[in-house]
Formats: structure tokens, sequence, C-alpha cells
């Protein structure tokens, strides 16, 4: 499944690097959403492949907190960028005449840079107050990866503190950009509703099917784990701990690795690029 998701998200990366059909606002933050989820990925999938194929099971604090901080700013980060290519499809289907006005390049890229921003912040900050929590207990993270729940258990002190950053953090990085989606693809199901042909309305829907399958997807399984109470009695559950780690494992591995499938099996431009490209390896090779 790792390999899966490096090819696919590789493979879009280069096509949209490569092909110059597909620069576009769409798929330059396609790509960056391609870049995210191989970064994503990298910081848990190795050092758990590490861990179910050798003995060493062990992880140093420090090299802890670093992948603590680089999954939660990759996942922050994702969230965002979904609501800023929900606004780049609005913009598109509510006012396709003005489209390359307001999405200019400068736009894009200031949207795309907010984004990542937005996840180094909020990252730095909790995993800053979690690294400062006394570990007294056990040391064993009872997860697949240094997930910030999971570190949070181990603490030995009151973690109400943590709990409200959380809780400001997953509506400000999570329920804000869900609800700019919402209104976003409200306005646009409106306004294909008012096309007049069945074949406008069609292509309207499907340009927009791919990033609503992935919303619908990463916000069900990031809602469900972080939107929970999180009291160090749940915390101490193990069915919730088990819950926790096959929910992190679908967002974290899966999600990533349907993304490539979602937007190329539905979209002509990134098919017609993949085969040029596989055209022109043949015939150098």
């Amino acid at each position: 499944m790792y390999v899966v998701i490096l090819l696919g998200n590789g493979t879009l990366i280069i096509l949209s690097i490569l092909d110059s059909r597909l620069h576009t606002p769409m798929y330059f933050f396609l790509g960056n959403l391609s870049f995210l989820d191989i970064c994503y990925t990298s910081t848990s999938i190795p050092s758990t492949l590490v861990s179910f194929l050798t003995e060493r099971k062990t992880i140093s604090f420090s090299g802890c907190a670093v992948q603590m901080f680089l999954g939660l700013a990759m996942g922050t980060t994702e969230c965002v960028l979904l609501g800023m290519m929900a606004f780049d499809r609005y913009v598109a289907i509510c006012n396709p005449l003005r489209y390359l006005i307001i999405m200019n390049r400068n736009s894009y890229v200031t949207m795309a840079a907010g984004s990542w921003l937005s996840g180094v912040v909020n990252s730095a900050v909790q995993t800053a107050f979690v690294v400062r929590l006394p570990f007294c207990r056990n040391n064993v993270v009872n997860h697949f990866s240094c997930e910030i729940l999971a570190v949070m258990k181990l603490a030995c002190a009151d973690i109400s503190g943590n709990e409200f950053i959380m809780l400001v953090a997953t509506t400000l990085f999570i329920l804000m950009p869900l609800l700019f989606i919402v209104i976003s693809y409200s306005l646009i199901v409106s306004s294909i509703l008012k096309i007049h042909s069945s074949e406008g309305r069609s292509k309207a829907f499907s340009t927009c099917s791919a990033h609503l399958t992935v919303v619908i997807i990463f916000y069900g399984t990031i809602l469900f784990m972080y939107m929970k109470p999180k009291s160090k009695d749940a915390l101490n559950s193990d069915g919730l701990d088990a819950t926790d780690k096959l929910i992190s494992m679908f967002y974290g591995v899966m999600t990533p690795m349907m993304n490539p499938l979602i937007y190329s099996l539905r979209n002509k431009d990134v098919k017609e690029a993949l085969k040029n490209l596989l055209s022109r390896i043949l015939v150098c090779k």
C-alpha cells in the first residue's frame, strides 16, 4: 500500500509539472495534495514497517515529538487545502468568466502557502504543549505511531488544557474549512441546477465529484477521531484505542492511496496526460 501511495501520488505530481494542460489552479492544488499525502504517510509508515519486520520497536522522545509534529502538520494542512480546493471549484462553476482573474497565479500560490502555514503553526503549538507534559507512567505508545492522542494518554498530569487547545484547533482548522466547503458546494449545486442542458449539468457535477468524494472520506474519519470527548478515562479505554488505531490507519493510509485513483479515474485531462507521458517513455526506449 505504501508503494502504491508513492507511485500514484508521485505520478500525479510529475504529470501536473510536465503536462502544460495541467498548469491550472485545480491541478496545482492537486499536486500539493499528492505531495501532502506522500509526506503524511512517510512520517509514520516506514517506522511502522520497521517495527513490524524487526525487533526494534522503540523511538526516542525527540523522534516521537518530530513524528507527532509532522503528522499533525500534514493532516491540518490537508484539511485547509481541501477548503481552498472547494473555493476553486466554486469560482470555476459559479463565476467562470472571471475564473482566470480571481484564481490568478498569485492567488492560488498564496492560498496553498496559507494552507501549509496553518498546518505548521497548529502543529507547532499543539506539539509544544504536549511535550511539556510530565510522562511518568508506562512508556508504551499504544498506537502504530506517535499520534498526539496516544501520546497524551501517557501523561501523568491534567490534560484539560491540551483538550481545550485541541478543541480550538479542531474548530479553526477542521470545522471552519468544512463549513467553507459546505457553503461552497451549496452554491455550486444551486448554480448547477440552473443549467438547462443535462449535458452541462453532468459536466459540471463531474468536475466536483472527485473532490467531494475525497472530502467525505477524509473529513468523515477525521471528525470521528478528533470530535469525540477526550477525557482521561476515555483515553484509557482499550476499545477506544483499537477504534482510534483503525480510523487512523484508514485516513493515514487508505485515503492517500485512494486519492490518485479518485482524481484520475473520472478525469479525462489526467488520463490524457498519462497516455502522453507513457508514449514519450516508449518512444525514448
